[in-house]
Order: C-alpha cells, then structure tokens, then sequence
C-alpha cells in the first residue's frame, strides 16, 4: 500500500514538472512574440517618422519659391534690391518673369524709398530684356516718387546693360566690364564635312526660305543678307531704348554702339555710367536709407531640377551640333 501511494507521489510530481515546462515554454514564445511586435512596431514607427521628414522636406522645396527672404521679415523704410545674376534667358534664373515679379513687389511695398537693380551679367535675349526695361519704365509711372537705381558688379553687358539704361542712374565699379552694344547670333556650317563623309542632307519644306538657318545646308547670299537685317533692326532697337534711358548723358563717341566693352571708368567718361559705386554706397550715400531689403525672387530648386532637366539637355545637344541660331545681346 505505502509502495503504491510513493509510486502515486512519483507520477504527479513527474507530471507537474512537465506541466511547468511546458508552462514556461508557452511563456517564452509568447513573451518573443510580444518583444518581436515590439520591435517591429518601433521600426514601423521610424520609418513613419522618416516619410514624414522626406514628405516635409518635400513640400518645404516646392514653398521654397517667391520673394526674397529679406522681404518676408522686412520692417520699416528700406532700399529695395532686386539681383540680375548670370544670363538673361526664359530657361535661367535671371529670367524676364522672375525679375519683373521682384520688381512688381518692391514698388508695391509702401515702405520702399528707392530700388537698386544689382546685376552681374553677360547679357542675352534680347526679348527678356526688352520685357524688363518696359516693366521698368511702367513701374516708374506708376510710382514717381520711387527712383530705381542700377549697380554694375564684375559685368554688365549688352541684354544686361539694356536692362540698366532703363533706370534713372548707373553705378559700377572702376574695373567693371560696361557696355557691348551690340547683337550676335552664331553657329556652325557643316556642309564640307557632310561632302566628305559622304552624307548627303535632305530637308523637305513648305515656304522657299524655311530652312535658312540651317547649318546643313550652303549658306544663299540673299538669305544672309536678310538674316543681317533682322540682326541690324534689332541692334538698332537696343541703341534706342539706350538712347531713350540714358539721353544726353552720352557722349558722341561713334565706337560707343559698336559692341566694344569699356571698363567702369570708361564707361563714366562715356557716360554709360553716372558714378562709381557699390550697392552699399548707392543705398547709403544716393537713397540714403541704407537698411537694404533683398526682393529678388528666390528659386524652388526642386521645380526648377524637374522643369529644366529636358530643356537644357536638349538645348545642350543642339549648341554643341550647331543646330541654334539664338540671336542675342553681346
């Protein structure tokens, strides 16, 4: 009997070591999976967190556009400055829409007491800077009391100095490049390299003179000669928006509209330019009110990456096969 009751006592205490163990192994696995939900909800949430900063960043460069920074915080009288940086083009940054909307904004400001046209610049089309110099004088109209003064910086040339004239003064510096007045439109003839490779050109069109501009194709006297008469309108357009902004201030120097760039200090001799000058120094000693508030519109590079990716490679591709007769102001 006492044999039987041990062997009884055996069995249970057997079987409740197992039960513990299978107890301890179901506790295991569940505390793993709870650890690994853990684990995995901490990593969904970092990378949640990590879409929210990408999308923020996002959205922060396409917001990035509009008016200078200098304007969002602006606060009492000022000088207006409104930057020409680089060539003057639809595809640039320093292009017609873009400065006229600085412009637009820094008249509009009740606070404004001048405007300085900061530019540095080749030039180029010969469009776009026709746009801003009218816009110019437009805004000039409409606020006499707001002067607008141009400051020269390393260069300001041809489209860029087109845009100048348009202001009531010009300041640069002594070793600033001033001045080619003037009109180009280039590019490449082909036509003896095509003879002899063996490759012939075929062009099909509607109208004799279609393919004119061509580089393909031999150059006709006649086509040439009318092509030198659009370059002589529109040089003759530029000498008289020049004419009409700078007046009697120029000299009568018959080399003055002939492309030719002087320094600053020629160019003041000249009378291209009023004074020798910074920014600084106009906004100080000319307006003077020299807390200047920066108005140039800033550019969302994101937008610009997108919109100007397949424009510059095609333009790339047809100046390096001299497919682009452009014309413009150099």
């Amino acid at each position: 009997m006492k044999e039987t009751e041990l062997g009884q006592s055996s069995n249970n205490a057997s079987n409740s070591g197992a039960g513990n163990k299978e107890w301890q192994l179901i506790e295991g696995l569940v505390g793993g999976i709870l650890v690994e939900k853990r684990r995995t909800r901490r990593w969904g949430i970092f990378f949640k967190l990590l879409t929210f900063i990408y999308l923020f960043v996002l959205l922060y460069l396409f917001t990035l556009g509009g008016i200078g920074k200098d304007a969002m915080v602006k606060s009492g009288d000022h000088t207006a400055l409104v930057e020409i940086s680089g060539v003057i083009a639809t595809d640039e940054a320093a292009n017609a829409d873009s400065i006229v909307t600085g412009l637009r904004a820094a008249f509009k400001d009740k606070h404004t007491k001048a405007v300085i046209l900061r530019i540095n610049s080749p030039g180029g089309s010969p469009v776009q800077a026709g746009y801003v110099y009218d816009e110019i004088k437009r805004q000039r109209g409409l606020h006499p009391d707001i002067k607008v003064y141009a400051v020269i910086m390393d260069l300001g040339a041809s489209g860029a100095y087109y845009i100048a004239a348009a202001a009531d003064e010009i300041y640069a510096d002594k070793a600033s490049l001033v001045g080619s007045i003037g009109v180009v439109a280039s590019g490449f003839g082909f036509v003896e390299a095509m003879d002899k490779v063996g490759v012939s050109r075929r062009v099909y069109t509607a109208g004799e003179h279609k393919g004119f501009l061509d580089p393909f194709l031999p150059q006709n006297d006649s086509e040439t000669k009318f092509w030198q008469t659009v370059l002589n309108t529109t040089h003759q357009q530029f000498i008289d928006s020049v004419k009409k902004g700078r007046g009697d201030r120029l000299k009568d120097d018959p080399k003055l509209f002939s492309g030719l760039v002087w320094s600053g200090e020629q160019a003041l001799s000249l009378g291209l330019v009023d004074g020798l000058g910074s920014t600084s120094y106009v906004a100080r000693e000319i307006v003077k009110e020299e807390n200047i508030v920066d108005f140039t519109p800033q550019e969302n590079p994101l937008e610009r990456f997108v919109e100007g990716l397949g424009t510059s490679m095609g333009n790339a591709i047809s100046n390096k096969l001299g497919l682009s007769q452009e014309m413009t102001l150099r």
